[in-house]
Order: structure tokens, then sequence, then C-alpha cells
């Protein structure tokens, strides 16, 4: 009996441990999913900037502005049938949102979250594959929220709007993708 018993105990204590262990390894796995999904999308990005003449370097600031205009136009060619969770997947929201509410649970949590909503960014429709508005500013993302997020490269950065965390391309101000409702 007491043997039967220690199997039992064993047995549970291993399926207690591989539920934790699961939900690690599907979170590396999503996470690593995201990292090539932006990896995909920066080799796009490279390959487009490629495509393009530089900027003049006049001191005109509107040739910077004409250089994006230029550059989201064709990557907005070259991912038409972009949408939301194309590369912030369903289960990377997932991951975002359980990151947020641990900071937000933290000892700065509360601050954290009224610095991202009292940011005025503006309250306007955002589309994967638009211009992010001229007139509207950016976001800052308090380093806390940075640190559990997966690094970004150049080509890309996160910015709230409101609620909404999106992936914005900061070379041609182009929303790359939404996720409505970030916070827990």
């Amino acid at each position: 009996m007491k043997t039967l018993s220690m199997i039992f105990l064993c047995a549970v204590a291993s399926l207690a441990s591989a539920r934790p262990q699961q939900s690690v390894n599907s979170d590396a796995a999503t996470i690593a999913d995201f990292n090539r999904r932006v990896e995909a999308y920066v080799a796009l990005h490279d390959k487009v900037d490629a495509m393009l003449p530089e900027p003049a370097k006049d001191g005109r600031p509107e040739a910077v502005v004409e250089h994006q205009r230029a550059f989201a136009k064709m990557m907005q060619q070259e991912r038409p049938n972009a949408e939301a969770g194309d590369i912030m997947t369903k289960p990377m929201r997932n991951v975002v949102r359980r990151l947020l509410a641990g900071v937000f649970r933290g000892p700065n949590g509360r601050d954290i979250k009224h610095s991202i909503l009292d940011e005025h960014t503006g309250n306007f429709a955002l589309r994967v594959n638009q211009l992010y508005p001229d007139n509207m500013p950016f976001s800052t993302v308090p380093l806390p929220i940075l640190e559990g997020l997966p690094r970004l490269p150049d080509a890309l950065a996160y910015r709230f709007v409101g609620q909404r965390l999106i992936l914005l391309d900061p070379h041609g101000r182009l929303v790359v993708d939404i996720m409505e409702k970030a916070f827990p």
C-alpha cells in the first residue's frame, strides 16, 4: 500500500509540475513565432527601402516626408491584405496581456497605467497598413513594459494609442499591426 501511495504522489507531482512547464514552453513558442513574423516583416522593410532612392540631402524636410510617403506606399502595395493579428497573433496578444497585468499589479502599476492613458494620442480610427496620422503624437512606452516585451529591431516600435498597442514602422509612419484592448 505504501508503494502504491508513493507512485500516486509521484504521478500527481509530475503532472502538477508539467502544467507550468507547458505554459512556459507555450509562451516561448508563441514569442518565437512572433519573432519570426517580425523578422519576415523586417526583411520586407529592408527590401522595399533598398528599392527607394535616398532622400535628397538638401536640407528640405519635405524630402524626408516624401521618402516616408514613398516607402509607406510601397509597403502598402507589398502587404495589400495585411490585417490585425498577422504579426501579433492571438496567442501573442494573450502573452502581452499577461505581461501588462503583471506590470499593472506591481508597485508602480497604477502610475504606469495612468501615464499611458494620460498621454493624449487622440481617439482616432486606426487600421493596419495605413499611415499613422501626422498630427497625432507618438506615445512613449514605459520601461517596465518594454523590458517584458520582445525586443524589436529599429524597423518597428511599440506604441500605445489609448488602450490599443500597435506595432509601428517609424520609417514610413505605417501601422503594421494593432492589438485592441491591450489592457487586461
